[in-house]
């Protein structure tokens, strides 16, 4: 009975905790689902939920497309972006995980030190970049950075996922007859598939929450991503709550499906990755 109770204690604990992480997602919902009179009430679900804020919500009267447009250009962006991060920076974390060149491990050195830089610091250079090409207002200063490398991070996490597989692989390819590229290709690409899929992952979740990237670059309503749009339910005079937060609890979605539908490659990619290198 003694050694139970530490058991019970610590289930206990985190079912506690559970709640008190969960309980915002639950007012979130309900709110979603109240008149604007209700969302100053301490009740989390309405008596009579009023569905027609998801309807109202799609329709988005702040703006003459519907939610689904932008839904459409989010999805798209995001897209190009989990397909050139993650092309990129495995084609990165090859060349630092197997390739000799000079200078290897200065490179490396410099890549893990723009790890400690923040956004804000490399923001005003990019904009001015692509303001001089003309890219202001398209998705080009949103998705090309993608393709050179996709971030330091999923860099450094392919590399020690890379270093974890055995270089005997890359001998008996050599001795087939396959080259640098066919080894990437056929070799190395195909066995970091678990780490892959959780760069994948957060390059979706981060470039989708990217809203001061997105707020900078993109100025026309109709290239809107869904940050944007549901901003401009706070840019109304008589801000129209339940329609709002209805669609920002639709925003959540697709990340949330995709996580789960991917969560076992992710914890593995984030378990493997770990113990290697």
């Amino acid at each position: 009975m003694n050694a139970r109770r530490p058991r019970i204690t610590n289930h206990l604990f985190l079912l506690i905790f559970s709640l008190l992480m969960v309980y915002p997602i639950i007012w979130w919902m309900g709110a979603s689902l109240k008149t604007l009179p209700e969302m100053s009430l301490p009740a989390i679900w309405p008596e009579s939920p009023v569905w027609d804020n998801y309807i109202k919500g799609w329709d988005f009267t702040p703006s003459d497309h519907t939610f689904a447009h932008f839904f459409g250009n989010t999805l798209l962006m995001e897209l190009w972006n989990v397909v050139g991060g993650v092309l990129s920076a495995a084609a990165v974390a090859y060349g630092f995980g197997r390739l000799n060149f000079k200078l290897r491990g200065f490179w490396f050195a410099i890549l893990l030190m723009t790890m400690m830089l923040p956004t804000q610091v490399t923001i005003v250079p990019q904009y001015i970049l692509f303001n001089n090409f003309n890219l202001v207002n398209s998705y080009v200063p949103l998705i090309l950075p993608h393709f050179f490398g996709g971030g330091a991070f999923f860099i450094f996490l392919l590399v020690q996922f890379i270093r974890g597989i055995p270089r005997d692989l890359d001998e008996a390819a050599k001795i087939d007859g396959a080259s640098v590229y066919g080894i990437f290709l056929k070799i190395i690409f195909p066995l970091i598939k678990p780490a892959l899929v959780t760069v994948a992952i957060f390059t979706f979740i981060w470039s989708w929450d990217d809203f001061f990237s997105q707020v900078l670059y993109l100025t026309s309503v109709d290239k809107f991503t869904v940050g944007l749009a549901l901003r401009m339910y706070i840019d109304q005079f008589e801000i129209q709550w339940g329609p709002m937060l209805a669609m920002a609890l639709a925003s959540v979605v697709p990340s949330a499906i995709i996580f789960f539908l991917a969560q076992k490659h992710f914890v593995e990619g984030i378990a493997t990755t770990g113990i290697k290198g």
